[in-house]
């Protein structure tokens, strides 16, 4: 009477935990706190789903189990750490030959659970490492381990598909001059690849390891700075590509001529000339719409006063209409006799600026066929400077990229998780 009394209250215990640690298809056999009782260490084992074979989930007749049990490290409950056991059998499947049975609360060979994997994710996407270990009660190197398996695991064989516009462009993640190529899809906003480095050589190896050649093929339009390694990179690899300059760019290089024929004027200039157009350079930056009528009546008095400025400004003022076109040869007429009259003003700072627009002529003019531009990829960046700042900077790329594949790829990684499995 006794014994089968302390069996039913072995086995109400059991169950309790059983629901304390929601636990679907699995029976808790036994149980121990260890650790002074700062772990909790179940036995378990497959309810109705064991001896499945891995690859085709195929039930499968058990040829040995293992002599000793291995664990697996679930969610902390109540601050105490869970670990489960279980011995796995070896089972022969007719397909696929002698295996190991499916260990349905986690992956193979993994040491972690599939509900500890989904909420790293989850933690990870919100915080920074660092923070997430303390809640889930690890060290955060061992975290970052676990994040990084997890993400390999779901990345490994994922191909990229539907790569139609494709950005490029490259970012620091390190103190030392340390940078990384991004490789974005323009059309659906999110990030495909990160490389080391950012030379020819880094964007070479995205074409040559990630894409095949019909997918370079497919590719219709992309996007860059003036920087060879990019354009040329792609002008080889993608034959059928528009390659459209990022007009943020080009009008960058043209204030930074502009603000070189200021520095030149302010040089010859006394203190009393210099009083007189002080705080000239932002107003010479700003565009046409956004400048009040003081500032225009500003800039129209140097016309007297000082006339290398006001030509140079004149001649960016007018270039801000190239972006305006809608017909592919009148934007051509025009920016011919915009580069002819910059010629002309013989200001030297203009001249260089000639000569880029020059080298990238037909791939400034591809804007008007399509207003394609690296606008998005530059507000992926800015989600990448959270991420970085979040984590107070990164010593390597592979955790900088664990986090930019987590949060900011096409790839939804948590999703991955066996469904009844993601809880938080």
């Amino acid at each position: 009477m006794t014994s089968h009394r302390q069996r039913e209250e072995t086995q109400s215990r059991l169950t309790l935990l059983a629901k304390i640690h929601r636990l679907k298809d699995l029976k808790i056999t036994a149980f121990s706190f260890q650790q002074r009782d700062t772990e909790r260490h179940l036995w378990v084992k497959p309810f109705k789903n064991g001896c499945r074979c891995p690859v085709c989930e195929r039930r499968c007749p058990i040829v040995r189990q293992a002599q000793e049990a291995r664990s697996w490290e679930d969610v902390a409950i109540l601050g105490r750490k869970t670990l489960f056991w279980y011995a796995p059998k070896e089972i022969l499947c007719p397909t696929h030959g002698l295996v190991q049975e499916k260990i349905p609360w986690a992956a193979p060979y993994a040491r972690i659970t599939y509900r500890l994997e989904f909420r790293i994710c989850a933690l990870c996407q919100i915080m920074t490492q660092k923070a997430a270990a303390a809640i889930l009660k690890m060290a955060p190197s061992t975290l970052s381990n676990c994040l990084h398996r997890v993400i390999t695991r779901v990345r490994t064989g994922h191909t990229i598909r539907g790569l139609v516009t494709l950005g490029a462009d490259e970012i620091a993640y390190c103190k030392g001059r340390k940078y990384a190529t991004i490789i974005y899809d323009l059309d659906r906003s999110h990030v495909v690849w990160v490389g080391q480095g950012k030379g020819r050589e880094t964007i070479d190896r995205f074409f040559n390891e990630q894409l095949s050649d019909g997918q370079k093929q497919r590719i219709r339009w992309a996007s860059c700075d003036r920087g060879r390694a990019y354009t040329g990179a792609i002008q080889h690899h993608c034959p059928n590509a528009t390659l459209v300059i990022d007009r943020f760019h080009v009008v960058k290089a043209l204030n930074e001529a502009l603000d070189a024929v200021r520095k030149d004027e302010w040089r010859g200039l006394d203190k009393r000339g210099r009083q007189a157009i002080k705080g000239l350079r932002w107003m010479l930056g700003m565009h046409a719409r956004n400048r009040s009528k003081k500032q225009s009546r500003f800039l129209n008095a140097l016309r007297t006063s000082n006339r290398r400025i006001h030509r140079a400004w004149v001649l960016k003022d007018e270039f801000e209409r190239i972006w305006h076109f809608t017909y592919p040869g009148a934007a051509r007429q025009f920016l011919k006799r915009w580069m002819t009259a910059a010629l002309r003003s013989r200001l030297p700072s203009l001249k260089t600026f000639v000569t880029t627009v020059r080298n990238h002529f037909d791939n400034i003019l591809s804007f008007i066929e399509r207003p394609l531009t690296n606008a998005v990829g530059e507000g992926i960046n800015r989600l990448l400077k959270i991420v970085k700042n979040r984590a107070s900077g990164f010593r390597g790329l592979e955790p900088f990229a664990d986090l930019i594949f987590l949060t900011i790829v096409h790839l939804d990684i948590p999703a991955h998780i066996p469904s009844d499995l993601r809880t938080l």
